[in-house]
């Protein structure tokens, strides 16, 4: 047997953590039947001041369900959910799996060209979005697309406290043309949903991960994908129903999706939403709330350590404190822990691993490698093999650098009518996972590279082509190439190199400024420097790592 076969990470679990998962549903909303049954009074959503019961939360999306029925909705049909932290994703979401559907998670920072390849790609035949997001970016999209029906919804639902931090300016907007989410919702309030069985290989949800070239690629996480990972943060941290989730990451985001949403429709834990990340609010909110489990970006925790009401007391009610998407520094996770008392926990994973596939052990300090300094992404989560391949395909042994090869129940079966992508990231349903690291000879797992150009800009991905495709857009730009480059507090920031056309001039502000407006806010270069000359190969491809380096 080899080394992934013996998996020695087993025995790194302090508190002797079983080695396997028994899943225990054949689908979410199953999953959410059951947890509803078990306390039907218990929150399952703090908005604010807002609360929403587990019953209510059953009643909403079943009546969410039955009016998607009542449009001509049909199993297998897609609802894309355009919109921030607020209950009405949850319930659209919960109520497009009742319905049948798959629920397609977008970016609400996501502008026109960004939706528009979305819906095109998923042929998504209802979009559910806030009213601003309506307003502003999917009216103009929606003549193009396969969208008939259109649910809208505002921020200020669910709620009175209309925080000024993050709620402040918002009004209520007429939109012509659309269902109203609330008048729907009170229409089809007690309307039994279809009858619909829901089987594990299922599609649950689409979640959009960019490809260096061509549209975006729609992972397709299964409701045993979903069940097994809902499975996985519950049993690898411990948690049930006296926790109390902090909704921080975006619910569009695998993490929020996986380790806010299901994790609540799982355990019974309520979910607390604040719409937006603010830092002086969400300390406030984990201190009113009693908040004992938050899984975020590192960018998240720095900025709370960095808050003008950091304070350790309030704070004090956290139990288990997760970050990934990004690399985690050491120095921050030591800076953390003496500003607050709590330890960061690193988990890793990928959409199409439907998030963890690795992560530190309960009771466990990650081990910091010590020729790099890199902390370690922790270790396999139940029933998964991580291999550590070369650049031949076969197994290397531990302390050797090569791809990340991942299996597990958690593993995506492909993307999204890309059969030819699905072949090459999921050869015998193995994920070639792009990233570069080694295990060490005790099992633990470091990243240290990647293998393509992405960049990781404070956990979200920006791939370089799509940045430089709207920087071309621009009439005085020849040539353009884009890097990730260090930055203190997002990890790594988007910079791009641009040579001009011959007689054009243009200053780098400018450039930002036109990025800035056709991209989300995540993606447009922070920097531009203007070269006479771009470096490339002898065959004309631009040379990105030269200009990296």
């Amino acid at each position: 047997m080899g080394v992934y076969d013996e998996k020695p990470w087993l025995g790194l679990y302090p508190e002797g953590l079983p080695s396997g998962l028994t899943i225990e549903f054949d689908n979410t909303v199953d999953m959410f039947a059951t947890a509803v049954a078990r306390d039907p009074d218990g929150d399952a959503i703090r908005y604010f001041d807002g609360r929403i019961s587990a019953r209510e939360l059953d009643e909403l999306s079943d009546a969410f369900a039955a009016g998607l029925a009542d449009t001509g909705f049909t199993a297998g049909e897609r609802v894309a959910i355009y919109a921030q932290n607020v209950p009405q994703f949850v319930i659209a979401q919960l109520g497009t799996w009742k319905a049948g559907g798959i629920a397609v998670s977008v970016n609400p920072m996501n502008r026109q060209r960004e939706l528009e390849l979305i819906l095109s790609d998923s042929g998504a035949s209802v979009l559910v979005c806030l009213e601003g997001l309506y307003r502003d970016v999917a009216c103009s999209v929606l003549p193009r697309t396969d969208v008939r029906t259109v649910v809208t919804t505002s921020e200020l639902e669910y709620q009175t406290r209309g925080d000024q931090r993050v709620l402040g300016g918002i009004e209520r907007i007429d939109c012509d043309g659309t269902i109203d989410m609330s008048t729907m919702l009170e229409r089809f309030r007690g309307t039994a949903p279809p009858a619909v069985r829901l089987q594990p290989d299922d599609v649950a949800l689409l979640t959009y991960t960019s490809g260096t070239t061509g549209p975006p690629k729609g992972a397709m996480n299964t409701h045993r994908n979903v069940v097994f990972n809902a499975q996985t943060f519950r049993d690898w941290i411990g948690m049930d129903s006296g926790d109390v989730i902090l909704g921080v990451a975006p619910l569009f985001h695998i993490t929020g999706l996986i380790g806010h949403v299901a994790l609540s429709l799982l355990t019974g834990a309520p979910l607390v939403l604040l719409y937006r990340f603010d830092p002086e609010m969400t300390i406030e909110t984990i201190r009113d709330e009693r908040v004992t489990f938050a899984a975020g970006s590192i960018t998240v925790f720095i900025a709370l350590m960095n808050a003008p009401n950091a304070d350790k007391d309030a704070l004090a009610s956290l139990t288990n404190v997760y970050s990934g998407g990004a690399p985690i520094p050491p120095s921050t996770v030591k800076a953390f822990q003496k500003t607050f008392g709590h330890y960061i926990n690193n988990v890793y994973g990928l959409t199409e691993t439907t998030s963890p596939s690795h992560g530190v052990p309960r009771g466990a300090d990650a081990p910091v490698d010590p020729t790099s300094g890199a902390l370690s992404v922790g270790v396999p989560v139940f029933d998964t093999v991580v291999r550590v391949v070369g650049e031949d395909g076969r197994d290397l042994p531990p302390g050797e650098v090569g791809e990340l090869v991942t299996s597990g129940p958690q593993v995506v079966p492909g993307y999204w009518n890309k059969p030819e992508e699905t072949a090459t990231a999921l050869p015998g349903g193995e994920l070639h996972t792009g990233d570069v690291g080694y295990m060490d000879a005790d099992g633990w797992f470091y990243l240290v590279d990647r293998k393509k150009d992405q960049i990781n800009a404070g956990g979200y991905k920006v791939w370089p082509r799509e940045v430089e495709d709207v920087l071309y857009e621009h009439d005085a730009v020849r040539e353009a190439a884009v890097v990730g480059v260090a930055d203190e507090y997002r990890g790594e920031t988007v910079k791009a190199f641009v040579s001009l056309r011959p007689g054009r001039s243009v200053e780098p502000d400018e450039l930002v400024a036109f990025c800035k407006e056709r991209m989300a806010a995540y993606k447009y270069p922070r920097q531009v420097e203007i070269r006479d000359e771009l470096p490339k190969t002898v065959t004309g491809k631009l040379l990105r790592r030269q200009l990296r380096d």
